[in-house]
């Protein structure tokens, strides 16, 4: 809201202060930095004081990297979860109207029931540790609101993408990936086959999301619901239009072995944010490949590389 302040953890650990730093320069009364993690309870504590909205976005990503490291993702993801609701459950002994934590929960959740568009009624199948800590998380948000009285509201993202998504990580998302190789001259690496499908959905998008679900008048009790476009394209298509944009359409992409823990569909029915917290998305696909490959092409050129 307008004149809110606003307190950011984070222990860096994907991360870096270049972004933040700026803000905090231009409002330094108002933005305030905790260099910690949430499985640190004084952290979390630190962070959380005086809070009356809670975004929970903190989590180790990556469907990949938690099949390399499934202890670390349950810890961070699910464990961590718990403990910035036991954080919220400290500071809002008496819950107020508004005391709420928005949980950033995932589309993986859906794992590969065939069924599309998804919805928030179908069975929830995991594929991978990363899946299953995040549906633990919506069932910890569930449990808590209901036994402690503050509000809580999970939001089911479909793969998001923007600036600033890390592109060099070995577990980089599809779209900073293929960014990156391809204004680098190189193919972009598809793995399997490329008709896997995703419901690319800007940041731009999970911004306007996120927002009104802390906003939102009606008390939410754990109730979960997709964040999307309600448009899928193949690896295939997206590899096709972001080679276009790039000014390199005659490379073609190299083919990969499936990586373990990949859904082969996703695309969402947003219809119950749209009733519950009045969401739509603001940003087409085609818009948010604009910004973010601008802002790719600025870092390369920054760094020297070509």
């Amino acid at each position: 809201s307008v004149g809110a302040t606003i307190t950011v953890i984070d222990d860096l650990s994907n991360s870096s202060l270049d972004h933040l730093a700026g803000h905090i320069e231009l409002e330094p009364e108002r933005i305030r930095f905790v260099h910690g993690s949430i499985l640190d309870d004084d952290a979390v504590s630190d962070a959380l004081e005086g809070a009356r909205t809670i975004f929970h976005l903190a989590a180790l990503g990556s469907v990949p990297r938690s099949v390399e490291e499934p202890q670390r993702s349950w810890s961070v993801n699910a464990t961590g979860t718990v403990r910035v609701l036991e954080g919220a459950r400290r500071i809002w002994k008496s819950p107020r109207a508004g005391d709420r934590v928005v949980f950033a929960a995932s589309s993986s959740a859906y794992g590969e029931d065939p069924t599309l568009p998804k919805v928030e009624t179908q069975p929830t199948r995991p594929l991978s540790p990363y899946a299953a800590s995040k549906l633990a998380g919506e069932a910890a948000l569930c449990a808590w609101a209901h036994s402690y009285g503050f509000s809580t509201v999970g939001l089911r993202y479909f793969n998001i993408f923007g600036p600033r998504q890390a592109a060099d990580s070995a577990y980089a998302a599809v779209i900073a990936a293929f960014a990156r190789r391809l204004l680098s001259g190189q193919p972009p690496i598809i793995f399997g086959d490329g008709t896997q499908s995703r419901d690319f959905t800007s940041v731009t998008n999970a911004v306007l999301a996120t927002m009104l679900a802390g906003a939102a008048d009606r008390h939410l009790r754990g109730e979960v619901m997709n964040i999307g476009t309600g448009r899928r394209v193949t690896l295939l298509e997206l590899a096709r239009i972001m080679a276009e944009r790039c000014g390199v359409g005659h490379l073609q992409p190299e083919m990969a072995p499936k990586r373990a823990g990949d859904v082969p569909h996703s695309l969402a029915d947003f219809s119950k944010a749209k009733e519950l917290i009045g969401y739509a998305p603001i940003a087409s696909l085609e818009d948010g490949l604009e910004e973010t490959l601008a802002y790719y092409r600025r870092e390369m050129a920054s760094s020297g590389r070509r």
